[in-house]
């Protein structure tokens, strides 16, 4: 199993310390280092300081929002990314969420299975440099009558093939995502939970595109804490846990919360919603149950750490990325650095 770091969304109040972060993972051999957007800064930006600055680990968009770009731009920041970095890019998409789609972008939240297949469809073929053409339900290439006309990337990738992944949660797209993609990137796993949530859907779409398991890369995004109060730990993360089941999406359209519910936490997410939406941020907090995010983070001394990493590789992840805590650089550096030595003592690395 190998690990990952996730930046997050650039512009949180610790920029700086971003850069040492990703820096940082690099020397300690880290495979790979996301950033993520919403409405504020945008991944391929950062993506690209990041990997101005660094030598080895890989730079991933977790996630390049569908609803902001077109197939063919997405192909060409792709292939920028992947030429400016000498092969280090790899491709993470997501539909984001109805409130960002529509508010942001002005973009209708619908169809998004379909519209993610057609999307991957377009970015291959266009990555791959092939002359553009297409006729879908979402996007025809170049647009009858009319000027246009098939046209190839000038770009040439350093790689043939940039790794594609999305980001999922539901039965239906995590299944999509094992048929289209070459790995998904998940939030909010538990070990426990994952045969069930993520790991059979992804594997029947596996099988549907004539597939298996091997070669695809599970990825899930895990906050960690380094320290002997466990308890104290997960309270850092009870606001996070608050704000996506309780308040990332509608009543009627969160991903996370019906993800919480799958896990057996129907009781507890619906509470998280009701305070969240009402406004009661902190009694939402207040309301997640302190099991959710242990089982959903890495939490404790590194003994704890690595039993929960081999828990981790045992449900059958293939890349762990960590979200590193901490109000200070030094914090976020010591929880990067324990991450490797928790992996070598669970016999991982």
């Amino acid at each position: 199993m190998r690990l990952g770091i996730n930046l997050g969304y650039w512009g949180a109040g610790m920029d700086a310390d971003n850069l040492q972060v990703a820096k940082e993972a690099d020397r300690l051999g880290y495979s790979v280092c996301w950033a993520a957007e919403a409405y504020g800064s945008d991944a391929a930006t950062v993506l690209t300081w990041v990997a101005a600055h660094t030598e080895r680990i890989d730079v991933g968009s977790a996630i390049f929002q569908i609803p902001a770009r077109t197939p063919a731009m997405t192909a060409m920041t792709a292939a920028t990314l992947d030429s400016l970095s000498g092969g280090r890019f790899r491709l993470g998409l997501g539909v984001s969420g109805p409130q960002v789609s529509e508010g942001w972008y002005g973009v209708r939240f619908d169809k998004p299975l379909a519209r993610t297949r057609e999307y991957v469809e377009i970015v291959r073929k266009a990555m791959s440099r092939e002359r553009l053409t297409h006729q879908g339900e979402h996007w025809t290439l170049p647009l009858p009558d009319g000027p246009g006309k098939p046209l190839k990337l000038t770009v040439h990738p350093v790689r043939e093939y940039i790794p594609l992944y999305i980001a999922a949660i539901g039965p239906k797209n995590l299944e999509q995502t094992g048929e289209i993609a070459d790995g998904a990137l998940l939030i909010f796993p538990s070990a426990e939970h994952l045969a069930e949530t993520a790991l059979a859907p992804l594997r029947a779409g596996r099988e549907r595109a004539g597939r298996t398991l091997e070669g695809f890369d599970v990825c899930p995004t895990l906050p960690i804490a380094v320290g002997e109060d466990v308890d104290a730990l997960a309270d850092l993360f009870r606001p996070y846990t608050a704000l996506y089941v309780g308040g990332m999406g509608s009543r009627k359209q969160n991903f996370y919360n019906r993800l919480a519910q799958r896990m057996g936490y129907e009781k507890a997410a619906a509470e998280i919603q009701d305070k969240y939406l009402a406004g009661d941020k902190e009694g939402a907090a207040a309301a997640v149950p302190r099991e959710l995010i242990d089982s959903t983070s890495l939490l404790g001394p590194v003994e704890r750490i690595a039993d929960r990493m081999a828990a981790y590789a045992e449900a059958g992840v293939t890349t762990l990325t960590l979200s590193p805590a901490g109000f200070t650089l030094e914090e976020r550096l010591t929880a990067l650095r324990t991450g490797v030595e928790a992996l070598e003592r669970a016999g991982l690395a």
